[in-house]
């Protein structure tokens, strides 16, 4: 008896940490604070709380988020939110899914990145991929819509310590300030997208 209990407590503490919105769709879009040790510094460049960002697609009925982590690959939506601060967790929409969001060709799109690995750099390329660039770059590829303003490196803070220490990590003394980026932020801020769902 004791035993059911904790099982019926566990599953719905669990149903509760990872309350999600009814109408939950593929090809919906989460960010989240990662906790990852550039973080700090992704936050503090592009003046958000925002660090990680992939897409919902369903496997076996099931979601996951498909995003850039040490490699491009699928991570069970639950285990990903788990993952990020407090839980806490931000799901936007394209405002025009309804007429312009396939999600066939965003699958076909993601096995062009699937297992490729995380880009600590952030070129603009596709032989590594970093989590903003992949979402960038799939809606791009697949649907034709841009995302997010692309920007420079040279426009973010790079004044802050914990950017500069990161930088100094990353790229010695040869930063290219005229690489172009893509930032959560940037997707975050993007009029093409409506929040669906947060906690």
């Amino acid at each position: 008896m004791r035993y059911i209990v904790w099982i019926f407590l566990f599953t719905a503490a669990v149903s509760y940490a990872i309350e999600l919105p009814s109408d939950l769709r593929e090809g919906d879009i989460i960010f989240q604070t990662s906790r990852s040790s550039q973080s700090i510094a992704i936050q503090r460049a592009t003046n958000s709380s925002y660090s990680h960002v992939g897409i919902i697609l369903f496997q076996n009925n099931q979601p996951y988020v498909f995003e850039a982590a040490s490699t491009v690959c699928y991570t069970p939506l639950d285990k990903w939110i788990s993952r990020g601060q407090g839980k806490k967790y931000v799901i936007k929409r394209l405002k025009e899914a309804s007429t312009r969001l396939s999600v066939s060709e965003l699958k076909k799109a993601a096995k062009k990145f699937e297992g490729k690995p995380y880009d600590l750099i952030f070129e603009w390329s596709d032989e590594k991929i970093y989590c903003s660039e992949l979402v960038w770059k799939m809606y791009y590829q697949a649907l034709g819509i841009k995302i997010g303003e692309l920007q420079l490196l040279r426009e973010f803070n790079l004044s802050d310590p914990v950017v500069k220490q990161k930088m100094r990590e990353r790229y010695g003394k040869s930063v290219p300030l005229d690489e172009a980026v893509i930032s959560p932020a940037a997707i975050f801020r993007s009029p093409l997208l409506m929040t669906v769902g947060q906690k």
